[in-house]
């Protein structure tokens, strides 16, 4: 479990242009973050930077005395991309993402018909619609849990009844202890505090 996640003084640059500086930042168990920005303010670039992928200019990200590594097998980034190969069946998408990040192999069902997707695992992912493509991304995060979750425009492609029962998914995460940062444009559907990146 990661007891928090710290960020101190953080800098962030992308193509040789500063995306922001001196940023403070701490997400507590049970507790959602709404990043809110302008486009190319550094939202995903922040998220990306927490999950290991990319390094900052200057500042300090810490998970509260566990080492980065140990701390990226307990999150869950998932990108405005579903990241989704579009000739495999949406089962074999699923299982294969439950697999890597280490779920079991009775989750990815479970996590289907969680997100109402058991007709669809038979179907090619391309045959999918977006909002269809982006409740399967999302299944990963009930199939293979981690207490973190990083997300960018997480319910862009989905429709108000979606939103709504996502947002009931996310209210059960943070119930359990877990932490969602979430890079948005529009309000998510649960109390979250909003921090705005690049004022």
């Amino acid at each position: 479990m990661i007891p928090e996640v710290s960020i101190q003084s953080l800098a962030l640059s992308r193509g040789g242009r500063q995306l922001f500086s001196r940023l403070i930042l701490k997400l507590s168990p049970g507790e959602a973050v709404a990043l809110t920005g302008r486009n190319g303010a550094g939202k995903t670039s922040l998220l990306r930077a927490i999950a290991g992928l990319i390094a900052p200019d200057e500042g300090e990200i810490a998970f509260g005395g566990v080492e980065p590594a140990e701390a990226r097998e307990a999150m869950h980034l998932l990108g405005h991309l579903d990241g989704l190969k579009s000739s495999r069946t949406a089962r074999d998408e699923l299982s294969f993402w439950t697999g890597f990040a280490g779920g079991g192999a009775d989750t990815p069902d479970a996590a289907a018909a969680r997100l109402d997707l058991l007709p669809l695992l038979d179907l090619e992912v391309r045959r999918l619609s977006a909002g269809q493509r982006r409740r399967l991304a999302l299944a990963r995060l009930l199939a293979a849990p981690r207490p973190l979750w990083l997300l960018d425009e997480p319910l862009s492609p989905l429709d108000a009844e979606w939103r709504g029962r996502f947002g009931e998914i996310m209210g059960e995460h943070l119930a359990t202890g877990g932490m969602i940062l979430a890079a948005v444009h529009d309000p998510l559907p649960l109390a979250a505090r909003t921090v705005e990146i690049g004022r």
